[in-house]
């Protein structure tokens, strides 16, 4: 069974260059964002992990903590950052889970039960591990975002939907194409007019079935 949005993420122990967590200790009361790597030392991935720790300070804001996945062990990951550092300008400062035994990108539906690291691997062993996780306070996951080796991650998309899942956990309404914060929202369909009205106001029937309003 793979790992699906609204699943509970699974409260893994996990070894990463910073010390052992359980995922639920480490993520606390806050959202959590944990991006996958198929392997370190890759051009992609660097850039990856250096716009990761150019954003510290928007992860802040949004009282995210961030968590790195890759396929190889700490030792690796310690030297890695001090290239990604190079790279971005700015301290990496979230932990990497060292992945070598496969255990999380099996448990998040990366790679199949029975994967394995062959000798002499390359990233192409492990390409699936490419994905992104947006986790809410309840340990639920919201959003799942996987892409190729050959494209690197968008991360102000990444804080696009982190910014729309906060915006709408919990609140009734749904966020249109190309939506960003201060934008109108879509009214759930759960709500009829007269209590769409009751709870935001003012409401904009487009079409019987898409209605907008504002979030207060």
């Amino acid at each position: 069974m793979g790992l699906r949005i609204n699943d509970i993420l699974p409260n893994l122990t996990v070894t990463t260059d910073e010390g052992t967590y359980a995922l639920h200790d480490w993520q606390g009361d806050d959202w959590a964002i944990l991006f996958s790597h198929p392997k370190d030392f890759t051009p992609v991935c660097t850039t990856e992990f250096g716009a990761v720790a150019q954003l510290a300070d928007e992860w802040a804001k949004r009282n995210t903590k961030v968590m790195g996945i890759s396929v190889d062990g700490v030792a690796e990951h310690k030297k890695w950052k001090g290239d990604i550092e190079t790279f971005a300008g700015a301290k990496a400062t979230f932990p990497i889970i060292a992945d070598t035994d496969l255990a999380v990108a099996k448990a998040f539906d990366m790679l199949p039960a029975d994967a394995y690291l062959p000798d002499g691997r390359t990233a192409n062993d492990t390409a699936t591990v490419r994905s992104v996780f947006i986790v809410a306070p309840n340990k639920k996951v919201q959003l799942i975002m996987t892409y190729p080796m050959s494209v690197g991650r968008n991360f102000a998309e990444v804080l696009r939907a982190l910014d729309a899942v906060q915006a709408s956990f919990g609140v009734p309404v749904a966020m249109p194409a190309n939506w960003v914060p201060g934008q109108d929202v879509i009214v759930a369909l759960s709500l009829t007019d007269d209590q769409a009205r009751e709870k935001f106001g003012e409401i904009d029937i487009k079409l019987p079935y898409l209605r907008t309003t504002k979030l207060k």
